[in-house]
Parts: structure tokens; sequence; C-alpha cells
């Protein structure tokens, strides 16, 4: 197994527990994907949404289990010690989401440091 393939691999499980945030509705399943100084940023209508990642885990805790979510990793690229990922998120509570992640790998392990997303109309 070749590093990148490896790294592939550990990205999409520390994206895995965002997806699992999103599945359970709880800010706390989410928290290890992501580094404590993370940020996010995007728009909800006209509105920024934007600031400490904490954002993202009190939204997710007010807005509930998504059990329906559906999603896919549409990209990953890795260099070295930093990647981006694309996920594509439908039916979270009847949303659709397109993210984009920026990681790096912390101490051997990938952490996403900012999400920048677009909710579809």
């Amino acid at each position: 197994m070749n590093n990148t393939t490896n790294d592939n691999e550990m990205i999409e499980k520390t994206v895995q527990f965002y997806i699992d945030g999103a599945k359970s509705g709880k800010g706390d399943d989410m928290k290890p994907a992501f580094h404590k100084d993370a940020t996010i940023f995007g728009y909800i209508g006209d509105d920024l949404f934007a600031g400490p990642i904490q954002k993202l885990f009190d939204w997710n805790d007010k807005n509930g289990p998504a059990t329906e979510i559906e999603t896919k990793i549409t990209s990953i690229d890795v260099v070295g010690t930093i990647a981006t990922v694309r996920l594509e998120s439908d039916n979270w509570t009847g949303h659709k989401f397109t993210d984009f992640f920026t990681l790096l790998k912390v101490e051997g392990t990938w952490k996403i440091m900012n999400k920048v997303f677009h909710l579809h109309a």
C-alpha cells in the first residue's frame, strides 16, 4: 500500500466522523474530524455563516438527526501533509450541501482545518 492510498483511507475515516455527526444530529460526534481551531464559511440564503467550527456543532445540535442523509466524497487531493476533500450531501434534513474541506496532517492524524460550504437552493 502506498502512502497516498493510506492517506486517502485516513482522510475518508476523518470525514466519516463529520458524516456520522450529521446522521446522529450531535455536534460532539463530529468533533474528532476537526482541529480545535477549525473554521466554517458559507451562505445560508443571503446571510454569511462564518466563524469558529463550534458554530457548525451548535447548528447540528439544533438541526437534529439527518438519518436519511446521502453522502459521497467526489474528490480527495493530497500533497504531503495537506489535503482537500469535496463532499456532496443530499437530504440533510431536506437540504443539499456541497462542502470543501481543507485538511492538515497534525501529529500523524488528518484534521479538517476549514469547511467552506454551498447550500443548494
